[in-house]
């Protein structure tokens, strides 16, 4: 029992970290494209929860790659 208390939590935690590892933007992207960081996100602060992608940003989402991207 004394285990499985502490094996739940750091299920849960290890669980978090593989979700946002994934959510966010990189500077590596950006690196990797050659572009800033507005070419995919509108101005303002994004979170995890509102990433504030543009048009470019969500097929840059979808397909990862910029190539065949909608135009600015």
């Amino acid at each position: 029992m004394k285990r499985l208390r502490l094996l739940i939590p750091a299920a849960a935690v290890a669980a978090a970290f593989l979700v946002a590892g994934s959510a966010y933007a990189t500077v590596e992207m950006s690196k990797k494209e050659k572009k800033p960081c507005t070419t995919c996100h509108e101005k303002g602060r994004p979170t995890k929860e509102n990433p504030l992608l543009n048009a470019i940003g969500k097929f840059y989402k979808e397909k990862g790659t910029l190539e065949g991207a909608p135009k600015q």
